[in-house]
This record gives structure tokens, sequence and C-alpha cells, in this order.
């Protein structure tokens, strides 16, 4: 049991929290009902997200075995087999899937759509160029989609638009931090490593460093926003946002980190506390007395 609770790898479900933005930018924070619906949807969406890595462990186990972290993965190592492992998603896939069309009809589709894609990556979409950091992207905004629907309120384009870009970002930036760790054996962990190189990264990156920024300084300024929220105070989250784009790019770069973000959003502490500054500022605009 120890080797297939690691391969459900728990420590990414931190991807998940995604799940919630629909929740605080409804607002519905204080509606009980909505917020039981949004925990339902995280763990929905966590067992899901444990279901695809599981397929992709058993997909990708010969080139894990080459990678000097990734070989210690329970199915790349052996102390878990494949049989037992896509055993374990079909079960787990089937329960998560019930789930979420116990919530409603429609964040069951975008269950269902959502763990149809991350398979389809798995399996093929991975080794298109280009294709395969979109559809990782998709995946962060079926999330995004997906905790909006939960809870029956309209997602916003603004915010479907942010995830995209700060998905892509963060997948780009995985992709420079592989290839420069594995070097010249980038290729033959992964085929699609050949395809990119890091100064094109860079350019990549770059662009959606800049839209990312630019995105939420315009949604957090627009006149709809401000008619939504009713307050203008929500611009005051901009510095948090930049300085946690710059400070992940200086581990990228400086530190030669990036290549497992859900670990390194957990364990850097200026990131930590940038986050956490963040969603605190969120709540306090949009929840305090002049919210």
């Amino acid at each position: 049991m120890i080797p297939l609770l690691a391969s459900l790898r728990p420590k990414q479900w931190t991807k998940n929290f995604l799940v919630f933005a629909g929740l605080i930018f409804a607002p519905k924070l204080r509606d009980p009902e909505a917020v039981q619906s949004a925990l339902l949807a995280f763990v929905v969406f966590c067992a899901l997200s444990s279901v695809v890595y599981l397929i992709n462990d058993v997909q990708d186990r010969e080139g894990d075995r080459l990678h000097p972290q990734k070989r210690h993965r329970p199915i790349a190592s052996g102390t878990l087999s494949p049989q037992m492992a896509i055993g374990a998603a079909a079960v787990l896939g089937a329960l998560a899937l019930a789930g979420a069309f116990a919530i409603n009809r429609a964040f069951g589709i975008v269950g269902a759509v959502y763990l149809a894609l991350q398979v389809c990556y798995s399996m093929w979409l991975k080794h298109l160029v280009i294709v395969d950091a979109l559809a990782l992207a998709g995946g962060f905004v079926l999330r995004a989609i997906g905790g909006a629907v939960a809870i029956n309120v309209a997602f916003s384009s603004w915010l479907l638009l942010m995830t995209l870009l700060g998905a892509l970002f963060i997948a780009f930036s995985k992709r420079r931090a592989e290839i420069v760790a594995l070097a010249d054996d980038a290729s033959g962990h992964r085929r699609i490593l050949a395809e990119y190189s890091p100064y094109l990264l860079d350019q990549m990156i770059g662009v959606v460093t800049a839209s990312t920024v630019v995105a939420y300084a315009f949604y957090t300024m627009s006149p709809e926003t401000e008619a939504h929220f009713g307050s203008k105070r929500l611009s005051y989250t901009i510095p948090f946002v930049i300085y946690g784009i710059f400070r992940y790019l200086y581990l990228v770069h400086q530190r030669e980190g990036g290549g497992n973000p859900s670990e390194l959003l957990v364990t850097d502490r200026p990131l930590l506390v940038c986050g956490a500054l963040w969603t605190v500022s969120v709540i306090v605009i949009l929840y305090g007395p002049w919210g």
C-alpha cells in the first residue's frame, strides 16, 4: 500500500487548490453550501489527478529509470507493478467520476473532460512540441472551470485567461529546468525535450510572464471588476503577483529549480509568504466591511 500511496503523489494535490478560485472570487466564501461543494470538488480533482499520475508513471516507467530522481518512483523502481497501478487507477477513476456527477452534472462533465485530456496527454499529446505545454495548461483551466460550476456560478473569462497564462509559465519553466538538469541526457529521458532549447523556452517564458502580469493588472483595475466587487482595492495585490513570478524565475535561472513546481511552491519560504499574503489580501479586500 505504501508504494501505491506514494504513486498517488499527494504532494502534487496543491495544484488543485485552484478549484477554490471560483469560491473566493464569486464571492461565495460565506455560503456554507458553496464551501461544501468546493471542498468536494477539491477531493474529486485530487483523485482524478492521482489517476493521471498512475497512468503516466506506467507509461513513462522506462524513461523514468534513466532520470536521477524519477528512477526512485515506485513503478519505475519496481516496488509497484504496472498491473496493480492500472487496476487502482481504474477503481479510483470510477469513484472520482461518480463523485463528480454527484456534485452536479456540469461538474461531472468537466471532470470527465479533464481525465480524458490528461490521459491523452500521457499517451500522445506530451510528444507534440508546444501542444504538450498547452495540454498541461488546459488541465489547470479545467480545474478553475470545475471550481466555478461546482458551486453553480459563471466562470470569469479573466480567471480562465490568467489561469492559462500562469500554467503556461510554469510548464515552460519546468521544461527549462528539466533540460538544464538532464543536459545531454534530456532527450533520452523524454523525447519532446529534444524539440526545446533553453533559449527558445526563455523566449516563451518572457511572453507568458509579461502577459500574465498585464492580464492580472487589467483584471484588477477593470470597470467590470470594480462594479462586481464594489471596490478598486483589488489592484493592491498586483505587487504580490509580480514578486511571486519574479521569485519563481529567480529559482529557475539562479537556483536551477522549477523541475517540480508543486514541491517548490510549498518549500520555498519567500514564495509561501508571498502566496499567503496575496490570499489574505484578496480575502480581506473582497470580504471586508468595504467589500
